[in-house]
């Protein structure tokens, strides 16, 4: 639970970032890609804590599973986007979702050491 007040940090500060640079088309996408980030991060941090100590093999797999969560918000971002352009406007929506779950990665550096 280390990473849920740092993740809900930075879907604040990213949000109101968002709403000062692009107005309040940003607040809907940068609340909730932010908040998706941060629930990705979360289970991947929990994939990755329980592989190490393990074998190089599973260590990989954890590493992996948490990637293809990744790349699934990837692909959520580009639906929101294609399916309501005018409530998850591209760059906001991008922006919110790499600018919280990009600084929670480097948690990850800390739990495999």
């Amino acid at each position: 639970m280390k990473r849920v007040v740092p993740g809900l940090a930075l879907t604040m500060l990213a949000t109101a970032l968002l709403v000062w640079l692009f107005g309040r088309a940003a607040l809907l996408p940068g609340l909730v890609f932010g908040l998706m980030a941060t629930g990705i991060q979360l289970a991947a941090g929990i994939f990755l804590r329980r592989a190490v100590g393990k074998p190089f093999e599973q260590l990989l797999k954890a590493w992996g599973a948490g990637m293809g969560l990744r790349v699934a918000g990837m692909f959520l971002f580009l639906g929101a986007v294609l399916l309501d352009r005018t409530l998850f406007p591209p760059l906001p929506t991008a922006l919110a979702y790499v600018g919280v779950l990009i600084p929670l990665m480097f948690s990850d550096l800390r739990t495999i050491r």
